[in-house]
């Protein structure tokens, strides 16, 4: 039996730390309990529904409830829950493995390390950066720094934390992150200085870069910021001319959300590694981590003292393995990405008369993601409170935005009908201006 709204909150403030949520802001909150979801929303115990404005997080692409998914989800678990993934392997992992490899953006990302969040991911990347250069003798042992974007987000763990370019992520634990390296954003009016710094730096102390990690055409975190997908065809010829690794963070731009099936692809490059989650398993917790066959092969020969000592419990969960099969299937019967183009379009044309509203002081769209920067609200950025104005009002109406500080935004399913469209682009609208 569940239990009723009011002791849901109960029991949540007596014992439940949320992620990104003051503890004095959250005392005071009326908070949303969500009872239920299906399709593009969320519903209340009261049977209310708001619009999932945000994808739950960029997760729900195919929405809440797939029917696919959730068939796959009681087969495979009443077949094979879980099992360990150190020296064994199973149908789910090997199939999924050649599924990505087909469909990973250019080609030669044939290898697939398995992990349970997309921070996971990044970790997993950063570690095989550094060994492979570790591998590779002692010049190349030299190569242990990283190069990031301002503004970049990568994950919350220790390793991303680093690479991380949002202050307010970085600030509690700046003495222990490792030295990285942050180059310029390539913004719209800024764009040949920016490259201009991360030629500079490249060319100077390659020989101590071990990887550059970038998120492509767009950096969520910061904001939806979006930048020329030339800059990153630029930097892929940069990072191979000088032998440095590109890493690309596909966990939040990849699966169609840009209008691609990888961001990546705008920009018509293939990466080292290639980092992936979110919408990978959409139901369970799983991600991966794809390298070329060039990365894999440096941990061949002198037996276990090359092996890549790194993994997690759920590595390889058969459970998120066949859901993750399952994503990819859906996305090619149900042709997800071509037909995200008329919804991205009517995003694109909602944010130019967003973009004349009072209050509003600049907007940006790609793909199935829209954002407004919000003027006036005292402190400004991630910590600023013009964007938690909007998302008050926009629960009254029936739909969940939660902003990025001083950026509201829409990040709908791609699945997402007219509709529903439709009324949240109203919604987002109306709130903004009262």
């Amino acid at each position: 039996m569940s239990a009723g709204r009011d002791e849901v909150v109960r029991l949540d403030r007596a014992h439940v730390w949320h992620p990104y949520t003051a503890i004095d802001v959250w005392e005071r909150t009326s908070p949303l309990v969500v009872a239920r979801a299906e399709g593009s929303a969320l519903y209340d115990a009261g049977g209310k529904r708001y619009l999932d404005g945000n994808a739950s997080w960029w997760v729900a692409a195919l929405g809440h409830a797939h029917p696919r998914l959730l068939r796959v989800l009681r087969e495979q678990a009443a077949t094979l829950d879980h099992c360990a993934f150190a020296g064994i392997t199973h149908e789910p992992s090997a199939r999924l493995a050649a599924e990505l490899a087909a469909v990973a953006p250019g080609a030669g990302l044939n290898r697939v390390f398995y992990t349970d969040n997309g921070s996971g991911s990044i970790e997993v990347a950063i570690k095989i950066a550094l060994q492979r250069w570790k591998l590779g003798g002692a010049a190349a042992a030299k190569k242990t720094r990283f190069v990031a974007l301002d503004g970049a987000y990568h994950g919350d763990t220790l390793g991303p934390t680093s690479l991380g370019g949002v202050e307010v992520f970085r600030r509690p634990y700046q003495d222990v992150l490792f030295d990285v390296v942050h180059a310029p954003f390539p913004a719209p009016d800024a764009y040949a200085r920016a490259f201009a710094a991360m030629s500079e730096l490249i060319e100077r102390d390659h020989d101590t870069i071990a990887g550059v990690v970038v998120e492509p055409v767009v950096q969520g975190a910061a904001g939806m910021r979006v930048y020329d997908p030339r800059y990153l065809t630029e930097l892929r010829a940069l990072t191979q001319e000088h032998d440095v690794l590109l890493i690309v963070d596909e966990v939040f731009t990849g699966y169609g959300r840009t209008g691609a099936m990888w961001a990546c692809e705008h920009a018509g490059v293939t990466p080292d590694i290639l980092c992936i989650g979110k919408v990978f398993a959409s139901v369970v917790p799983m991600a991966a981590t794809l390298v070329t066959d060039a990365v894999y092969d440096a941990f061949r020969g002198g037996g276990r003292e090359r092996a890549l000592y790194y993994g997690h419990t759920f590595c390889g969960n058969p459970i998120g393995a066949a859901l993750a099969r399952e994503v990819l299937a859906i996305y090619r019967d149900e042709d997800v990405v071509a037909r995200t183009r008329p919804k991205a379009a009517k995003i694109a044309a909602a944010f130019e008369r967003i973009a004349a509203l009072p209050g509003v002081e600049r907007v940006r769209t790609q793909g199935m993601i829209g954002a407004a920067d919000l003027a006036g609200s005292g402190s400004g950025g991630y910590l600023g409170e013009a964007g938690w104005r909007v998302y008050e009002r926009a629960l009254e109406r029936g739909a969940y935005l939660r902003p990025l500080g001083d950026t509201v935004y829409v990040c709908p399913p791609l699945v997402i009908d007219d509709a529903d469209l439709d009324d949240l682009l109203r919604v987002l609208a109306e709130s903004i201006t009262g």
